[in-house]
């Protein structure tokens, strides 16, 4: 006879545990958004529209990065329910309060913008991955991207390196190509942790 095995139901986590993984995920995405700045490079998303914006209008990132997040909220809410939307407008305000303080505790000066572009992308991908694997996000194409891999599967980590691209390239309109390249290089370093490891069926938890 044969024994059919059956998978162990996954765990809801708990306060607590959403509470310490969206400081955790946020204080890495901080650090790495620390590292693109410090370089003067972009990135993808909200973050990178944000930078865009920075660079054309000396506004406030941490500013920018609020303001540019707030329609998604609707479809948050709609769609993915009002636990996800008030933990990931938690997150999207402690990021934007984190990278507005952030250069009165570290600075990051003349990194090379190769090594700025990989560890900024690779410290934000795990930040977005911690937050994602809590059912939270940093707004905007985090939302989107989440959505669309619950809706139709598509994984996140795809969906998002594609916009992030196109992001990223439509800023050649105001950053020269070569800051653009090593650009695209930290989005690709930041989707390919999101690509590898936040998959349907790979990760369940609640």
């Amino acid at each position: 006879m044969t024994e059919t095995l059956t998978p162990p139901r996954s765990l809801a986590h708990s306060r607590t545990e959403d509470l310490v993984a969206i400081l955790t995920g946020v204080a890495l995405v901080s650090v790495g958004v620390a590292f693109i700045g410090s370089a003067g490079l972009l990135t993808g998303g909200m973050t990178g529209l944000a930078f865009v914006l920075h660079y054309a209008t000396g506004w406030s990132f941490s500013l920018l990065f609020f303001l540019l997040n707030l329609p998604f909220y609707w479809l948050a809410l709609r769609r993915m329910g009002l636990a996800f939307t008030l933990k990931t407008f938690g997150a999207v305000a402690l990021l934007s309060l984190l990278t507005g303080l952030q250069a009165q505790f570290v600075q990051i000066s003349h990194p090379h913008p190769l090594y700025a572009a990989i560890t900024g992308g690779l410290l934000m991908g795990i930040g977005f991955l911690v937050l994602f694997r809590h059912r939270c996000s940093l707004g905007g194409v985090g939302i989107l991207a989440l959505y669309l891999q619950e809706r139709y599967g598509w994984r996140a980590g795809k969906v998002q390196m594609a916009i992030d691209c196109v992001i990223v390239l439509a800023a050649l309109a105001t950053v020269e190509p070569l800051r653009v390249l090593w650009s695209v290089l930290g989005a690709v370093a930041l989707n390919l942790v999101l690509a590898m490891n936040h998959r349907p069926g790979r990760y369940m938890a609640a």
